[in-house]
């Protein structure tokens, strides 16, 4: 096998591995996201994940995911005056993550913590039950994607929305969840 071929059966194994791990991503243009001008992310890879809910209606189907996130884009840039969605990927209940702001660019998330994290979350209220299986995996793998991909500090800490600003985010039942999850940082 010559050279070129080599390289490129070895780019093909290593693409394959790192789309193993990431969840489906469904893009801006695909759940109609209106245009939007945000920074770059200033630290890169990002050392902190902090997770959140949306303390809104859950959605399990792409049309229903792809409309929730089309309300949240216009509550954050209408509503509270910001550039976009104020999330970098939210995860519906159809396991599957929406690209908010993308990778590599600043949130408006979590004071403290926008310009040097990625800001994620599951669409729903999870103060008495937890996300479904398919959103808390979708979750997670979102996570290894990120490290993979070189956007996420491989010893990143993960938190939740209320170690970084007094507010019920992401629920109790989530937040107690994710305390179980692999770089969780109980003390922020």
């Amino acid at each position: 096998m010559n050279k070129f071929a080599t390289v490129l059966v070895l780019a093909s194994i290593c693409l394959a591995s790192v789309s193993a791990q990431c969840p489906r991503i469904v893009t801006r243009a695909q759940w109609g996201a209106r245009a939007a001008s945000t920074s770059q992310l200033p630290i890169r890879p990002a050392p902190w994940v902090v997770m959140h809910h949306t303390a809104g209606a859950s959605c399990t189907t792409d049309a229903a995911c792809a409309q929730q996130m089309r309300n949240i884009q216009s509550f954050h840039m209408d509503g509270n005056g910001w550039a976009d969605i104020g999330y970098n990927f939210l995860v519906g209940e159809n396991g599957a993550a929406y690209e908010g702001r993308g990778w590599g660019r600043q949130g408006a998330h979590a004071p403290g913590y926008n310009d040097r994290s990625v800001g994620m979350g599951v669409i729903g209220t999870f103060t008495n039950a937890i996300p479904n299986a398919a959103a808390r995996t979708a979750a997670r793998n979102l996570i290894t994607c990120g490290v993979s991909l070189g956007h996420i500090a491989s010893n990143y800490w993960l938190i939740g929305h209320r170690q970084a600003v007094a507010t019920a985010c992401p629920g109790n039942a989530f937040f107690n969840e994710i305390r179980t999850w692999p770089r969780f940082n109980p003390n922020v």
